[in-house]
């Protein structure tokens, strides 16, 4: 790997802290320019005709963040970068269903164009005071593929530092509890922003500080595994 002074030009005197952690972590200096390249895409692309168009995206602005992560959390398993990346698609796409309102108001629609064909929704249809019953199942398929990737990417918390293994279970808890709560509204996503409140963060930050982590309880609880469970179907909370 090329050092990180060298791939950064001048970057080791203006950016002395940034280059010392890229040297002791052992960060690819491309992770930060994929990063950049990710941000410019925001200025320059509106859509994305297909899901691999919008997988690269989500690996510029997300997955190199994932990466970096995982370099500063620790790991022997070359395999642990696959899962990481996996894990960042898991959390734009849940950023991504969130704000599809509030993104076509920017002039923005990231879900893919063959998407929006195969459930019969416009580009338009986002700017509507409501979900149609189109956008709710456009985004429930869109909310089943990033379930996949957080299932799929779990694996990477036994492949990281155990001593670092509580900082990944609240980042991958919190987010797959925000997709859980969305889920749960029935993907009514165009009023209020959803979000979790105060006292479920400090629950998870609780949980993350003395629990234990495992994959079986890295992910919160679907609304129909709480069904399956027995458990009561959860309401939209204040936060």
């Amino acid at each position: 790997m090329a050092s990180p002074s060298a791939s950064l030009g001048g970057a080791a005197l203006v950016l002395p802290a940034l280059v010392d952690t890229m040297h002791r972590y052992q960060m690819p200096s491309r992770y930060l320019h994929d990063l950049i390249s990710g941000a410019e895409m925001d200025l320059t692309v509106q859509s994305y005709p297909t899901f691999e168009r919008l997988r690269e995206y989500c690996y510029r602005v997300a997955g190199t963040v994932g990466l970096t992560c995982t370099h500063v959390f620790g790991f022997r398993d070359a395999r642990a970068l696959d899962l990481a990346e996996k894990l960042g698609l898991a959390f734009q796409l849940t950023n991504i269903i969130r704000d599809v309102h509030e993104d076509h108001a920017r002039g923005r629609v990231y879900l893919p164009e063959e998407d929006l064909a195969r459930y019969g929704v416009s580009p338009e249809d986002f700017g509507r005071t409501e979900a149609t019953l189109g956008i709710r199942e456009l985004l429930r398929f869109e909310a089943e593929r990033a379930w996949r990737f957080y299932e799929e990417g779990s694996a990477l918390l036994g492949l990281i530092d155990e001593d670092s293994r509580g900082a990944l279970w609240l980042l991958v808890h919190t987010y797959s509890a925000l997709l859980g709560r969305i889920e749960s509204l029935d993907f009514a996503v165009f009023g209020e922003r959803v979000r979790l409140s105060r006292a479920e963060k400090m629950m998870f930050i609780a949980k993350a500080r003395f629990g234990r982590h495992t994959e079986e309880n890295l992910l919160e609880k679907r609304d129909r595994d709480r069904r399956r469970a027995g458990g009561a179907v959860g309401g939209r909370r204040a936060g």
